[in-house]
């Protein structure tokens, strides 16, 4: 033993007198030549400044150009007034070319796996010769304002399908993030060559009125064990629902989710009859394991069978054109109230009389909107 760290200590002196130094050590590289010219640099940085017109988004989308759609999105979502003209223009360039899609909205409270839901049924619909487009609302932070926009993250595989187009949208002031944004995107993803069009909510409560409005499918995910088969229940979303579909039906927790199967099929013989005549039904999968997705998918398909042979499709697209546009013009009836310069100083002089007590909110409303229809 006393040998061994006698030559131990030898070694030790002999690399410490030495001037080799250890592989570890940076030494100093080759530089690399230049390889970018910086006139073709300032190039590109300017081409990406320049905007493209209403007529280049246009033409763009119809080639089936992601980026020109993308463009073309974020000009709609887009709350500068100066923008508003121009995502008319493209609006009404694609319209023509649109209405070609089946529309399926996908709502479920948090954690019931919508994301991977979502990306399990969308390789599915590409695999059997689907274009999908997924429109995915993120929360928006009351606080911050800010959203995630995570879902192409968790939708790892998905996003890498050359047939797929991701849209990650914050909800920001809207209920629930679907209004006349979500609406007209789904204008410009049909008019891009989509053929199915998914429409994630955020699952917060009241937001699947708005997405019920604008698709002509209604999914609602559940999960077993969560007390719902016992309410019968969540009526107004049970209600709106085409198809109930039981998620995470694998493994240990398959047997209950047969059971919630079974309890959930009773209670929807509790709701009245659909305008459509069609009878909601209810179904199990594992999106995680991939199992049931295609049985799920021929359910859509005899749903659309059976709302074209009765003409209810084409009843209920008309009654929802016709919601939006009452809508929108709340929308912009009310954007401008509170764009109008004459309306900001009046209103920030009611807001403090409210505050000292010296008028009713009720009085200090009306009387803002009399000085609004006055100017």
């Amino acid at each position: 033993m006393d040998k061994i760290c006698y030559i131990y200590k030898i070694k030790l002196f002999f690399l410490s007198k030495s001037n080799k130094k250890s592989a570890l050590t940076e030494i100093h590289g080759v530089e690399q030549p230049e390889v970018v010219s910086s006139v073709v640099a300032q190039q590109i940085q300017q081409s990406r400044r320049k905007q493209p017109s209403a007529e280049e988004l246009i033409a763009g989308i119809l080639k089936g150009d992601k980026t020109a759609l993308s463009r073309a999105i974020t000009l709609v979502e887009s709350t500068n007034p100066e923008h508003l003209a121009k995502a008319n223009e493209v609006i009404k360039g694609c319209l023509p070319h649109a209405n070609n899609s089946v529309r399926i909205g996908i709502t479920g409270v948090p954690g019931v796996g919508k994301s991977t839901f979502i990306e399990a049924f969308g390789k599915y619909l590409t695999s059997i010769g689907k274009k999908v487009a997924v429109l995915a609302v993120d929360p928006s932070s009351s606080i911050s304002h800010g959203s995630i926009l995570g879902d192409k993250t968790r939708m790892e595989e998905l996003v890498k399908d050359e047939n797929v187009y991701i849209r990650p949208s914050a909800s920001g002031d809207t209920l629930g993030g679907v209004a006349r944004k979500t609406r007209e995107t789904i204008i410009l993803c049909e008019a891009c060559g989509f053929d199915t069009i998914i429409i994630e909510t955020v699952g917060v409560g009241q937001s699947e009125t708005a997405v019920h409005s604008m698709v002509d499918f209604f999914l609602l995910l559940k999960i077993s064990g969560a007390g719902d088969e016992l309410q019968g229940i969540k009526r107004g979303i049970m209600e709106m629902a085409d198809t109930i579909v039981i998620n995470k039906a694998d493994g240990d927790n398959i047997a209950k989710a047969k059971l919630a199967k079974t309890e959930f099929s009773r209670a929807l013989h509790l709701f009245p009859a659909k305008s459509s005549g069609w009878i909601p039904k209810v179904t199990t999968c594992s999106a995680y394991e991939k199992t049931g997705i295609d049985a799920i998918w021929d359910i859509i398909s005899e749903y659309f069978e059976w709302v074209k042979l009765n003409h209810y499709f084409e009843e209920k697209r008309q009654n929802q054109n016709q919601f939006w546009m009452m809508e929108t013009i709340n929308e912009q009836l009310k954007s401008h109230f509170y764009n109008h310069p004459n309306v900001s100083q009046l209103l920030d002089e009611n807001k403090k009389a409210v505050l000292n007590n010296e008028i009713s909110p009720f009085a200090a409303a009306l009387s803002l909107l009399e000085q609004y229809f006055k100017k």
